[in-house]
């Protein structure tokens, strides 16, 4: 084998090409360092797509584990000498030789991983990429860096890398149901605002309410502004706002959202999303993760229906609950946040919640489950797993419900066992499924319910129920996309 891979690199050392004596130095250089890889990552982020976005994160992600892997482990494992590069025409050779271990090569390692990440998330850049990478891996062998078979052992590294990293973080997909287009409610075009009534939470996530405010006032001069203060029954506020609006605007976090969707639904009116909160998950699923886009789709009259959940006929919810481990970090980290800041006291609630037992026993359709984590949320999630993120849709009419069992033997070591083995859906003790509506029973007293971000009542029995396409939201119908 290795003297078949010195033959093909003596092969394309000595082929004359003026083609590959102009592009290969200039493709390799810059692939030095993978700044190649991470200015094409920079562009598919501000690109606007969404899977695009997810394609550079996971690609930049496993560039890195494989640069890891490379270096530090598979180049020390044979020992291979540099090919000599005498044979290199001048106008190809690269200008720096490197004297690192030969195999594998790092340079493809570090493109296979990259163009597969981004192919997990979006094949067809995936597959434009994956043409660079091999280019790249051309390149190395072209230039006299490499022979043929570094270049193949650090393509297989790279792709190999990328593809367990699916198994420990799965792809988002598109689910395997059919769903009824989208429900679109005709609606008057509103470029001032005129009828929409904002309530604005200035102190939302340190202070960003209070920008989003100015943001508004500019683009909707004719809208009615709303400030709420500590002492404000947000609840009554909502509800006097629905006596005269055309449209009930809110800005503030997932908790004053839900409220104003209560409001909302019970008025029959349109609701306007402003992201003012910290993670702002219910405005970034429909579509209004700016100012600008709710402002759009206001102007324009974009108004479709997308479900809502009701736990015991009578709280909302827009986007999760949770019962057991969540609720704890909740408490804990309000608790914290009033001596430190908000980075440092949910840093703080984490470590103590994995000291401390935070299980739940609840009663499922007659079985007893020793549960550590339970999340529900609006419509199905995804990816599976234990690191939901996104919707691709908010009005499929169904409940996304996840469940984690600790009360085994080794309930821990199997666990991790079989996230590592990309077979978390197939464990005893995890447990995934999509259903209209979910019921349990809290087997040692009342349990607390956390739901969009806040901890609410303790229940003994919970009902969730998928309301489908009640409640109607301005945003961009282009947010259907993935």
């Amino acid at each position: 084998m290795g003297t078949l891979d010195a033959e093909i690199y003596d092969t394309i050392a000595r082929s004359p090409s003026p083609l590959l004596d102009s592009t290969m130095p200039v493709l390799t250089h810059a692939a030095d360092h993978s700044k190649l890889w991470m200015a094409i990552a920079a562009g598919l982020a501000v690109s606007g797509r969404p899977s695009l976005q997810r394609g550079a994160a996971r690609g930049i992600a496993s560039l890195a584990v494989t640069s890891l892997v490379t270096n530090q482990a598979a180049k020390r494992i044979r020992r291979r000498p540099r090919p000599h590069p005498g044979l290199i025409p001048d106008p190809r050779r690269a200008r720096r030789q490197p004297t690192s271990n030969s195999l594998p090569s790092g340079h493809s390692a570090s493109a296979a991983a990259f163009a597969i990440g981004v192919a997990v998330e979006n094949p067809p850049a995936g597959l434009v990429l994956s043409g660079l990478a091999a280019l790249v891996g051309l390149s190395r062998v072209a230039t006299g860096a490499h022979y043929p078979g570094d270049v193949v052992a650090g393509l297989s590294i790279g792709a190999a890398v990328a593809t367990l990293g699916t198994r420990v973080v799965p792809p988002i997909a598109r689910p395997s149901l059919s769903l009824a287009d989208p429900t679109l409610v005709e609606a008057e075009p509103r470029p001032d605002g005129a009828g929409l009534v904002v309530v604005v939470n200035p102190a939302s996530s340190d202070g960003r309410g209070r920008r989003v405010l100015k943001d508004i006032q500019t683009a909707l001069p004719a809208a009615e502004i709303v400030e709420l203060d500590d002492k404000d029954d947000v609840a009554a506020v909502f509800a006097d706002v629905a006596t005269r609006a055309s449209i009930i605007g809110v800005a503030g976090g997932d908790g004053t959202v839900a409220c104003a969707a209560g409001a909302a639904v019970d008025a029959e009116l349109p609701l306007a999303v402003f992201p003012a909160g910290t993670f702002n998950h219910f405005a970034r699923d429909i579509g209004c993760g700016t100012v600008q886009d709710t402002v759009h789709a206001i102007a324009s009259g974009s108004v479709s229906k997308v479900d809502a959940v009701w736990l015991n006929d009578s709280r909302l919810i827009l986007n999760t609950a949770s019962i057991g481990a969540y609720p704890h970090f909740v408490r804990i980290r309000e608790r914290l946040r009033r001596r430190i800041s908000r980075p440092l006291a949910t840093a703080t609630a984490i470590i103590r919640v994995l000291r401390e037992d935070a299980n739940v026993r609840i009663e499922v359709d007659g079985q007893v489950l020793d549960v550590s984590l339970f999340l529900l949320g609006n419509s199905i999630y995804q990816p599976t797993g234990f690191l939901p993120t996104r919707r691709l849709r908010l009005d499929d009419g169904l409940l996304d419900v996840r469940i984690l069992e600790m009360g085994h033997r080794w309930a821990t070591l199997r666990l991790l066992g079989s996230l590592a083995a990309g077979r978390l859906e197939r464990s005893r003790l995890y447990h995934e499924m999509q259903v209209p509506e979910f019921r349990f029973t809290a087997v040692d007293g009342p349990v607390a319910v956390s739901h969009d971000g806040e901890v609410e009542e303790s229940y003994s029995t919970a009902h969730f129920r998928a309301d489908y396409r009640r409640l109607k939201v301005y945003g961009p119908v282009r947010s259907r996309r993935i």
